[in-house]
């Protein structure tokens, strides 16, 4: 097999998860704006995924966020997802919108919340146990806004303990994926504020749990891409929330505000053999201002651009490079591969999957946008909440 060749058999086994709130109304801080044609129920956002994996062929699973995405029937919905040609893919936790938890959910110092949470997540791999889904994602806003508010060690001792018993309901084949945050909604100190206290817990409760990068949730200057290496060569990266952001965890598009940078870690990902392991590529954002099913399409596809040139960098010449010393033909090697245009190439790809070249074209023309808006009338839009 050519080099070209082998990029392209890379590149046509590439998955991005696509989150189901994606599909919903969402906003800023200050205000949720409502687009028509969205989705008002589980159903019609799989229904929306099913168009991106059918014009990208990139995305053939679709998040679930809980109880925002709540259904009588899990078996159902992971049945209608398989008619539509999609799965379900990760069960998101939310113990972050109730009233209980403003000191908290899993570090709460009331045992009562903290019952209530633990059961919160045994809840949710009940259904990952119905919908067939491997991954439980756990993003806790747990933290406090002032010195002295709670104990910072009881905090974690009270974390490890609620983990470990969601741990050890994990089922066969099943995975535990521990996302950190920086800071927000708890200003003073964070419960999981760094990829370190993540691994930390995850090392602790053993193979099943891993840790989740989200490409937003970090301080200004961070190296991710370090981050990235370092948790493949211990065997702890569990998966990716992929975004963009400016200021703090804004989940723009991904590649929107610094596409180098996505670049740089996918090539760290291909390094380390993430691209053909089990990690898990998901989007974390939300379309405030611009159409949704088209952004998540353009999001798919700045994914598959950066990976695209991250196999095409050339390892022999970088790695003669920087074993003689030669400080600028390494970073010319790297700059090389992500200076070409991968266009022409994605392009093949696709129409060598039988695939449209251009996503985005053909979900336009395929009047899908117009035909949600005429029918999705009447009923609660899906939202932030719902």
């Amino acid at each position: 097999m050519t080099e070209l060749a082998a990029v392209k058999a890379a590149l046509r086994t590439q998955a991005v998860e696509t989150p189901s709130w994606a599909y919903g109304n969402s906003g800023t801080r200050f205000k949720v704006f409502a687009q028509a044609g969205v989705p008002r129920d589980p159903f019609e956002k799989l229904d929306d995924a099913a168009k991106v994996h059918e014009f990208t062929g990139a995305a053939p699973t679709v998040a679930l966020h809980i109880p925002w995405d709540r259904v009588e029937d899990y078996a159902a919905l992971a049945a209608h997802a398989e008619k539509r040609g999609v799965r379900i893919g990760a069960i998101n936790s939310n113990t972050f919108q109730d009233d209980d938890y403003k000191l908290g959910s899993i570090c709460h110092p009331d045992a009562a919340v903290r019952r209530k949470a633990v059961g919160h997540l045994l809840e949710c791999v009940d259904i990952m146990d119905a919908t067939g889904s491997r991954d439980l994602k756990l993003w806790f806003a747990d933290g406090t806004n002032y010195p002295g508010q709670d104990d910072i060690r009881s905090r974690q001792d009270r974390l490890a303990e609620g983990l470990a018993e969601v741990y050890e309901r994990l089922g066969e084949g099943q995975r535990m994926l521990l996302e950190y945050k920086l800071f927000e909604p708890a200003f003073y100190s964070t419960d999981v504020p760094d990829w370190g206290t993540a691994y930390a817990h995850c090392l602790k409760l053993g193979e099943k749990a891993q840790v989740v990068v989200d490409t937003g949730h970090h301080a200004p200057g961070t190296n991710i891409e370090f981050i990235v290496a370092t948790l493949l060569r211990e065997g702890k990266l569990g998966g990716f929330d992929f975004n963009s952001r400016f200021y703090a965890d804004d989940d723009l598009m991904v590649g929107a505000a610094d596409p180098f940078q996505l670049f740089r870690i996918m090539y760290e990902v291909v390094r380390g053999g993430g691209f053909t392991s089990d990690v898990a590529f998901m989007l974390d954002q939300c379309h405030n201002i611009e159409a949704k099913i088209p952004a998540i399409i353009r999001s798919v596809m700045n994914v598959q651009e950066a990976t695209a040139k991250a196999l095409l960098v050339d390892g022999s010449a970088l790695a003669a490079a920087q074993g003689s010393g030669d400080v600028l033909e390494a970073n010319a090697v790297l700059m090389d591969a992500y200076n070409t245009d991968v266009r022409p190439l994605l392009r093949e790809v696709r129409e060598e999957s039988g695939l449209d070249p251009e996503p985005l074209k053909a979900y336009r023309a395929s009047g899908w946008g117009e035909k949600v808006v005429a029918e999705r009338v009447g009923g609660q839009q899906a939202g932030w909440g719902a």
